[in-house]
């Protein structure tokens, strides 16, 4: 019985295409290098189930959850998601993340506890107003869809989560993020995050299109590289997924560091000159702004 169980097992794992490959799930990646337009691009696609570790069990409850775990501490999960990280060759032209999932938990009564999170955010180089507007606008209209009052809550919650503690400064311009997101009830949350993905390709490849052909100096290029590396900080330091996927048993490195860009930089006490366009977007970070009023 036992072997016809594993048989069975093996034959969903090869029916999925091999997305279940590995003990307790999987995912596909496809990543994009030294591409014309874009120098690191990556989707990750990916379905997980397990027992929740003791590490990310004490993450959740710190952000409110009340997890009840059995007698022997298992909190069964499964989780899935679509992420993409989008790092352009050109300076001129923002890198992009989103992340949609959905995430479920079985506590020690059987009860099911789930919620839905994700977002999309830009992160320029430069600072183009007319950018920031097309982009904030177009995630606002999706949300707006479903309640006028998410956009502005979620655009904060963005600029709060996006933070670079130790710098005093975000990741980006921000966009819209949420987390444990769990009424008015499942498929009205799912319609809701299918129209923010929906919003991904109209928010932001206009504005690839509109640069990718943008002259650009080494200093450029080199300014560039030293917010890539702030990038980098976040994402290891602060970011929640990348913590997730580090403590998860058996998860597979690579797909969880594709975020990270191909080349990044630090120099020692690197400021830039006053009344500049880099001092120019790092005053945004510091200061998030209203794009669509």
């Amino acid at each position: 019985e036992e072997e016809e169980e594993e048989q069975e097992e093996e034959e969903k794992k090869k029916s999925l295409g091999g997305v279940l490959a590995l003990a307790g799930g999987g995912g596909i990646s496809c990543v994009l290098q030294d591409g014309e337009v874009f120098e690191k691009a990556g989707v990750n696609v990916s379905v997980v189930f397990g027992q929740l570790s003791e590490e990310a069990a004490r993450q959740m409850r710190s952000r409110g959850k009340s997890l009840k775990a059995s007698a022997d501490g298992k909190l069964p999960f499964c989780a899935m998601g679509v992420s993409s990280v989008i790092h352009p060759k050109n300076p001129h032209v923002p890198t992009m993340h989103f992340n949609y999932r959905y995430f479920e938990i079985e506590e020690a009564d059987g009860t099911k506890q789930w919620w839905f999170g994700g977002g999309t955010d830009l992160t320029p180089t430069y600072l183009n107003e007319e950018d920031a507007v097309h982009f904030h606008k177009t995630l606002k209209e999706a949300c707006d869809k479903h309640d006028p009052k998410l956009y502005p809550k979620y655009k904060k919650w963005c600029d709060d989560y996006f933070f670079i503690k130790h710098r005093g400064e975000r990741r980006g311009i921000g966009g819209i993020f949420f987390d444990d997101v769990d009424s008015p009830s499942k498929e009205e949350v799912f319609q809701f995050v299918q129209s923010c993905a929906k919003a991904i390709v109209p928010c932001y490849i206009p504005i690839v299109k509109k640069h990718c052909h943008d002259s650009f100096t080494p200093e450029e290029k080199q300014w560039q590289q030293l917010r890539r590396g702030r990038y980098v900080e976040f994402n290891l330091i602060y970011d929640r997924g990348t913590k997730f996927g580090l403590l998860t048993p058996g998860s597979r490195i690579e797909s969880i560091l594709m975020s990270l860009p191909l080349t990044a930089r630090w120099e020692y006490m690197h400021t830039p000159p006053e009344s500049s366009r880099e001092a120019e977007i790092l005053e945004v970070l510091r200061n998030p702004k209203d794009w669509v009023h």
